[in-house]
């Protein structure tokens, strides 16, 4: 047991030394695109199916509610919350569109989709943020290594360097908290 906590720790550790050298100014993009979206009065929207879908929630609460510091709630939303559009439009039109739908009726021009997917390749997230690109949002995604489809569809894909879905999830959260704690510091001096 204690070498199966040991490697986990260290796997988790060597991904996040490996961020430092390869993503710092992918992330610092993604902040200065987030900030300007909320100065202007834009939203932002976040997908993602599973765990990721949690972590899409998890990142809209630190924005909406409050990071570190008590503050004006800034207009971010998970587009995986909803369980009665989720299962209205994956029933009738099947899951691939459960969140392109969304996407279609929420989203204007200048505003932000994040989809997060391990993979880069699920389709339900592909297929919104191309329909986010089309009505004039900027979208990003956060990804495994590779990027998957995602990468070359999205204006700004942050690949972690990793293939382990439990990896790349927990620096996916990682990255929405130092974006949290950037985005708090920068509009809420």
């Amino acid at each position: 047991m204690k070498k199966e906590i040991e490697s986990a720790l260290n796997e988790s550790i060597n991904i996040k030394t490996e961020l430092l050298s390869s993503s710092v100014e992918s992330i610092i993009q993604i902040a200065n695109i987030l900030i300007k979206a909320f100065r202007t009065g834009n939203s932002l929207y976040f997908i993602g199916n599973g765990g990721s879908a949690a972590d899409a929630q998890h990142i809209s609460g630190e924005l909406v509610g409050r990071f570190k510091k008590n503050r004006k709630p800034l207009p971010a939303l998970a587009l995986t919350t909803d369980t009665s559009v989720l299962t209205a439009i994956a029933n009738d039109f099947g899951y691939d569109q459960c969140f392109e739908r969304q996407v279609d009726a929420f989203v204007r021009d200048g505003d932000i989709v994040i989809g997060l997917s391990t993979s880069g390749n699920s389709l339900s997230i592909l297929n919104a943020v191309l329909v986010a690109k089309k009505k004039g949002a900027l979208t990003i995604a956060f990804t495994g290594k590779g990027g998957g489809s995602l990468k070359d569809n999205v204006d700004v894909c942050l690949e972690i360097p990793s293939n382990d879905t439990a990896r790349i999830q927990e620096s996916h959260i990682t990255i929405g908290h130092i974006l949290c704690s950037i985005i708090e510091k920068e509009l809420f001096v």
